[in-house]
C-alpha cells in the first residue's frame, strides 16, 4: 500500500476535525475518515446522542458513507482512520466491510478491541484480515477526549452545587 507516516498523520488530522465536530454537538469526540487511493471518500463523527442511535459510532457511519460512494458494501483497498481505538461493534463492521487497513489514534482502556482490552484482529475465526496501526497522533486524540470529559464532569459538578 505504501502509505507514509506523514500521510497517516495528515489523514488523522482530518479525523480529528470530525471529532471536534462531534464535541461541538455534545457527542463523545470521535471522528473517522475512509481513504481510497489517497483520497478521502467519507467522513463522519459520533452521533449516538444526536440520532438516538446506539450504533451511530463514527466508524459505522463512515463505513456506511464509503459504501454508498463506491456502491458496494465491501471496501477493499480502503483505510479507515479513527481517533479512538475501535470497540467490538466497530471492529465487526470493519471485518464485514473488508477494509484493508485501520489506523487509530488513542488507545481505549475500557473497550478497545485492537490490542488494549482484547485484539479481535488477531482472532483466527475471522474470514478477513485487516492490517492495523495504533497510536497515530495518540496524544492529540487522547487530549481531545480528556478535555471533553473533564468539561462534562465540571458541568455536572456545577449543576449539583447550585
Amino acid at each position: 500500500m505504501g502509505v507514509s507516516a506523514q500521510q497517516d498523520e495528515d489523514f488523522m488530522l482530518l479525523a480529528l476535525q470530525q471529532a471536534k465536530l462531534a464535541a461541538e454537538l455534545g457527542e463523545v469526540p470521535v471522528g473517522a475518515v475512509v481513504v481510497y487511493e489517497n483520497s478521502i471518500i467519507a467522513r463522519a463523527h459520533n452521533q449516538q446522542i444526536t440520532t438516538q442511535n446506539p450504533t451511530a459510532h463514527a466508524e459505522v457511519l463512515v463505513l456506511e458513507q464509503a459504501a454508498q460512494v463506491v456502491e458496494n458494501y465491501r471496501l477493499p483497498g480502503c483505510t479507515l482512520y479513527v481517533t479512538l481505538e475501535p470497540c467490538l461493534m466497530c471492529v465487526g463492521a470493519m471485518v464485514h466491510a473488508r477494509i484493508e487497513r485501520l489506523v487509530y489514534g488513542a488507545a481505549d482502556p475500557k473497550t478497545g478491541m485492537a490490542g488494549t482490552v482484547d485484539n479481535l484482529f488477531e482472532q483466527p475465526y475471522h474470514n478477513h484480515r485487516i492490517s492495523y496501526d495504533g497510536g497515530i497522533m495518540a496524544e492529540k486524540c487522547g487530549q481531545l477526549l480528556q478535555d471533553f470529559f473533564k468539561a462534562r464532569r465540571l458541568a455536572k459538578k456545577s449543576i449539583r452545587s447550585e
